[in-house]
């Protein structure tokens, strides 16, 4: 259990520093880029690859910063590109996923494993049942009749998802990409 609130003790440590908050700014925009390039397949099912950068700062700063930036990129992204009525669930969801992922990725080594555990609990959860139930809400729609195909989409999206967000991260490890925002924020704190 101590493990577990020093997670969240760090991860809001990390919170105040600039470096932290720069970083995932850039990572906002490379998300804001990639939500651009989504795909709609009618007002239920979207695919699209900004889920990415979430991830990246969920694994460098923890549960705290990953849940604050994948709620505020949430917002920022449907006031961009509004696609839909915006509903405050999808938001809190999308902000749930963030601290699931910093849960799981946080001062953690990337594997193939821990990638696809990751990815698969949050597309159950959050994908597939809690946002199928916000979608349900939001448009007058049964949830039975949606889950299907957002479970299809998720099921078939889960290998690819966590193959590309572990192909990303083991090649920025491997450039030093990691190490380099580490160093750097260690070196701002002296």
């Amino acid at each position: 259990m101590k493990k577990f609130v020093t997670l969240f003790t760090d991860s809001y440590r990390e919170l105040k520093s600039v470096r932290t908050i720069t970083t995932a700014a850039m990572f906002a925009a490379i998300a804001i880029i990639l939500g651009m390039f989504s795909i709609n397949a009618g007002n239920y099912i979207r695919i699209s690859f900004s889920s990415i950068p979430n991830g990246m700062v969920a694994y460098l700063f923890g549960p705290v910063v990953g849940s604050l930036f994948s709620g505020s990129l949430d917002v920022l992204k449907y006031l961009l590109k509004p696609a839909g009525a915006f509903f405050p669930g999808l938001t809190l969801v999308t902000m749930l996923a963030g601290l699931m992922y910093g849960c799981m990725y946080y001062r953690k080594p990337v594997t193939l494993r821990r990638i696809l555990v990751a990815k698969f609990l949050v597309m159950l959860i959050c994908n597939v049942v809690l946002n199928t139930l916000c979608l349900s809400i939001l448009y007058g729609k049964g949830f039975m009749v949606l889950l299907p195909a957002r479970a299809l989409k998720n099921l078939v999206m889960w290998p690819v998802d966590s193959m590309i967000f572990y192909i990303m991260a083991k090649a920025m490890d491997s450039m030093g990409v990691f190490q380099a925002i580490r160093s750097a924020k260690t070196a701002g704190t002296r």
